[in-house]
């Protein structure tokens, strides 16, 4: 018998006992009920619901009165869904609940910090109230200590009124200077017994170590850590929509998140199912020919860009009149900034030419060719959005709708990335790249034109990217998304995958469990790689089991897995009506099976699968991926059937393992081998061995034997058949630290 590997990990999940701070329930305050008075436009239901998540969230926090301790959360929004809101409301459950001390780490860029401080500004009142509830201090330096360690004599003196104890609130830039600069500060403050909130906003950008790979600390990454250790009691809670790269850290990593809270959008959010499931009317494809590519650029402006154009600006035209908050168009070519001059001049060229044929008379040929192109657009639009004002309303409009517009490059080119002024102009078209992913928030977007493919492949990457999760429902006929095709086929996968991951961490926080006992299984297509690898020291597998076969190469691994698999196998058996496999009367007790067929799937997976433990951490990956794809597949087919076969039941099956300790060959060949054409004519092999349609399992029992002695007998082995119709793509990663 080999050396036992590591303690086995079952598949199904066990009932636990909930997390240490289950016990401590945070109260709502005015504060909190002031700042939800401030999200206009949020229904009543839309605010209650931002106010019990945000409560989930503080209820994991370490309780103020807690004299010490640190926690990891994750919270995980959409895309342009509110996730400030979420935020800004527990810092003010925060204060509330005797919190004394919140950071905000913001954006990696001057806009991005801006836009978040002004957000925050904003909600907490900081700007217009008439107290003094809040101390803001922005990207701090060594000034500010005085103020700091008044405001804390105040907290810890027992006879300072409540309402005269301020808050501290710090938002810093996620800047490696800007962090050493604030790391300076509260190494000079006693924190002891403070209870402190850490916000790390967009937490899967930039702070996560991305030379863990190499054994080193990446500089902001060790400035996160510095701050956390200046932190005698805090939580750090981790914002972001795409949590792939906390999610797959090494859970020993001090950033390695403990729960998780998933937020919901409101009700007028427009995500990826909304966009790829149930409104593909509003996608379109840019030809191949119209994509650049570093090999083979553009020589002149795409038709189709020429077409999203006239789409924005007739959706432009429509809301001239009322001119309530702002039409947005985005065009995104790629992060080379000369490709991002040459789409602002073609807008410009178009815009010019366009202007100066709408002034001629309306008997203009030149004129009459650009109307009929508008016209072409108008259909288009109306087709989804039949409130919109005939052609020939909008037009006396169009040539000043289209004149204000302002067109604005959005990246460093100048030496500063410009900020559009929303309040300065109705409509905008903003031409960049990078600048305008992860964080950028788009004011009243209704078309995307971009042209570019998935580059990495990153999934994260890739969903950052797409500002249009985010379109408003309240105007989504107006809208439309222009993507060459693989970026239109990687984002429709995107959306499974998206849901996949927020519903199984919906699904394990019901359990009020540990995110360490969180399976790391999710679907993801092979196309995708869920983040950079460079933030990850422990790897995943990656596959998709379709017309293949599944077993594990070593069942044998661990004497007590195999007694329950034992117990397992031989119940599931003895609950089924098997019967000889038909077959030729020259076949040899090991070619003569016994089979059930019309097996329901469902009570297969709860009564068998689920209940198999594999040790062999390959095999166990494999096999939890080989459970999504079952479970999906039975989501849709829940009637689904299948077939088992128990193999030579009236023979000793003895297989040999090689000095992986890993089975050689599972499987019985065909017989006769020869002639070539009387190959398999009395047993095909046990490959062949399945039903021609559906999940086929084969269950044996084996003698493994090493070098021609026998290590262990009675060891029961599953085959399983996956189906082409069941193929889905998957990532599965080892939990254990």
């Amino acid at each position: 018998m080999s050396e036992p590997g590591p303690e086995p990990e079952r598949v199904d999940v066990m009932e636990e006992p909930g997390p240490a701070n289950a016990a401590w329930r945070p109260r709502v305050g005015p504060e909190t009920l002031a700042v939800l008075d401030q999200f206009e436009g949020v229904e009543a239901a839309g605010r209650t619901r931002i106010q019990e998540e945000a409560l989930a969230v503080v209820r994991n926090c370490v309780p103020p009165a807690t004299p010490e301790g640190r926690e990891t959360g994750l919270v995980l929004g959409q895309i342009q869904s509110g996730k400030t809101m979420s935020f800004t409301t527990v810092a003010a459950l925060a204060r509330d609940n005797q919190f004394p001390f919140m950071i905000v780490i913001t954006g990696t860029s001057r806009p991005l910090t801006t836009q978040s401080r002004e957000r925050i500004e904003r909600d907490l009142r900081l700007l217009t109230r008439p107290d003094r509830s809040w101390r803001h201090f922005h990207n701090p330096q060594a000034a500010i200590l005085p103020s700091l360690q008044g405001i804390l004599a105040d907290w810890r003196d027992p006879t300072t009124p409540e309402d005269e104890r301020q808050s501290i609130l710090i938002t810093v830039m996620k800047n490696h200077q800007r962090l050493r600069q604030l790391n300076n500060v509260l190494s000079r403050v006693d924190l002891r017994g403070i209870p402190v909130l850490v916000i790390d906003d967009e937490a899967d950008q930039a702070g996560l170590n991305n030379l863990v790979s190499q054994g080193q600390e990446s500089t902001t990454y060790r400035r996160l850590v510095e701050l956390r250790r200046l932190l005698p009691q805090h939580t750090y809670l981790q914002y972001t929509a795409t949590p792939q790269a906390p999610l797959l850290i090494n859970m020993i990593d001090v950033l390695s998140p403990r729960f998780a809270q998933v937020l919901t959008p409101g009700t007028d959010y427009v995500g990826g199912r909304d966009l790829f499931l149930q409104r593909p009317d509003l996608l379109r494809v840019i030809p191949a020919n119209e994509v650049p590519t570093p090999a083979v650029p553009l020589a002149d402006v795409p038709p189709s860009l020429l077409e999203a154009l006239r789409i924005f600006f007739l959706g432009v035209a429509g809301g001239w009149a009322s001119r309530q908050g702002n039409r947005s168009m985005l065009i995104h070519p790629s992060q080379r900034t000369l490709q991002h001059a040459e789409y602002t001049r073609w807008v410009q060229e178009a815009k010019a030419q366009w202007q100066r044929l709408l002034s001629f008379p309306a008997d203009d040929p030149d004129r009459r060719d650009l109307v009929e192109e508008f016209e072409e657009a108008h259909g288009d639009l109306r087709a989804t959005e039949p409130e919109l004002p005939p052609l020939a309303e909008l037009l006396p409009v169009l040539e000043r709708a289209i004149r204000r517009t302002e067109v604005i490059e959005v990246n460093a080119v100048g030496g500063r990335t410009p900020e559009p002024d929303w309040r300065a102009a109705y409509s905008h078209i903003l031409v960049g790249g990078q600048a305008m992913e992860r964080g950028f928030t788009v004011e009243g977007l209704t078309v995307t034109y971009m042209p570019r493919g998935i580059g990495g492949g990153n999934a994260d990457a890739i969903q950052q990217r797409a500002r249009f999760f985010g379109y408003k429902r309240q105007y989504l006929g107006l809208c439309r998304v222009y993507l060459g095709r693989e970026a239109m086929d990687a984002y429709r996968q995107y959306v499974d995958h998206e849901e996949d991951v927020r519903s199984r961490l919906i699904a394990h926080a019901a359990t009020e469990r540990p995110l360490a006992d969180w399976k790391r299984a999710f679907f993801l297509d092979m196309a995708l790689e869920p983040t950079r690898r460079c933030v990850l020291d422990l790897d995943y597998m990656r596959d998709r089991l379709s017309d293949e076969w599944y077993y594990p190469k070593a069942p044998h691994e661990s004497e007590d897995v195999v007694a329950s698999n034992r117990e397992v196998v031989g119940r599931f058996l003895a609950s089924q009506s098997l019967a000889p496999a038909p077959g030729p009367e020259e076949r040899s007790p090991f070619e003569r099976h016994e089979v059930a067929r019309g097996v329901p799937l469902r009570s297969v997976l709860t009564e068998l699968l689920t209940r198999l433990r594999i040790t062999r951490s390959e095999d166990s990956q494999r096999f939890t991926g080989l459970l999504l794809q079952v479970r999906e597949y039975l989501d849709a087919q829940p009637n689904a059937e299948c077939t088992i076969y128990r193999m030579s039941p009236q023979a000793t099956r003895r297989r040999t393992v090689d000095d992986a300790d890993e089975i050689e060959n599972l499987f019985q060949g065909a017989n006769p081998v020869n002639p070539p054409e009387r190959r398999g004519s009395i047993y095909p092999g046990d490959r062949e061995v399945k039903a021609a349609e559906g999940l086929t399992i084969q269950i044996h029992n084996l003698v493994i034997q090493r070098a021609g002695q026998t290590i262990l007998t009675d060891v029961p082995t599953v085959a399983i058949w996956v189906p082409r119709e069941m193929a889905r793509g998957w990532l599965v990663q080892e939990t254990r630290p």
